[in-house]
């Protein structure tokens, strides 16, 4: 793994080196390695797989741009540099089972099946499911599981999970999901309310909760502003 990387990097882990030809060469050298991401596995997914193709027409021209994208039903793709702290914080192997709470437009979703055994993803918004597990397929991501239904409690039938990230908000995090993570798994999900729709103020915290042998540790990492995380399925 190391060697295909310092072929796609050269000798500048930083991502300065990521050639320009490829589809988030400019955002991976401006956004995410120059704010301090240094998973170089992170890096090179994210310079390979073109964003584009997991945004809206009408936005494609600013998929590129560190900014979150409009998607169907009042949700939004995330920024790229927030994709990529929330992947490099929760430290996947390859070995690893994930469960993903919110599909989304599965751009999260495609980078975490480049970097783990298994992806289970759970989208609560039939068309967004549908349309995100068709775009995979299509991609040829055959490790990942689509899953239309409610994961504000986590997915328990196929629990324990090595990692589980949220890519939307709950005021808190239900202690059922947390139960699902496997010995010494993590879980990556910001938590709080959002406070109005007109303030573009941080008002959520980024949280990673670690089971250990001693119980479940949870640390503070970053301000972040997510869609609420909504329990119950659309029908």
């Amino acid at each position: 793994m190391m060697n295909g990387l310092r072929k796609l990097f050269g000798s500048k882990p930083s991502g300065q080196g990521v050639p320009e030809e490829l589809p988030g060469a400019a955002m991976v050298r401006e956004q995410i390695a120059s704010r301090g991401i240094t998973d170089e596995r992170v890096l090179s997914i994210m310079a390979r797989l073109d964003r584009r193709l997991f945004v809206a027409g009408q936005y494609r021209e600013s998929a590129f741009n560190d900014a979150p994208l409009p998607t169907h039903g009042g949700q939004t793709i995330s920024q790229p540099y927030i994709v990529a702290a929330m992947t490099e914080y929760l430290e996947a192997a390859a070995h690893h089972r994930v469960l993903e709470i919110g599909t989304g437009t599965g751009y999260q979703t495609a980078i975490l099946a480049e970097l783990v055994r298994e992806v289970i993803t759970v989208e609560r918004d039939p068309v967004l499911a549908r349309e995100s597990a068709e775009r995979l397929r299509q991609l040829g991501y055959s490790n990942v599981r689509c899953v239309a239904g409610d994961g504000f409690h986590g997915w328990p039938g196929d629990a324990p999970y090595d990692r589980i990230l949220l890519t939307a908000a709950p005021v808190r995090v239900s202690p059922r999901l947390l139960d699902q993570l496997a010995p010494d798994g993590i879980a990556v999900a910001p938590e709080g309310a959002v406070l109005s729709d007109s303030s573009h103020d941080a008002c959520q915290k980024l949280r990673r909760w670690r089971r250990t042998a001693q119980g479940l540790s949870v640390e503070d990492l970053i301000n972040v502003r997510f869609v609420p995380l909504v329990e119950g399925s659309e029908d």
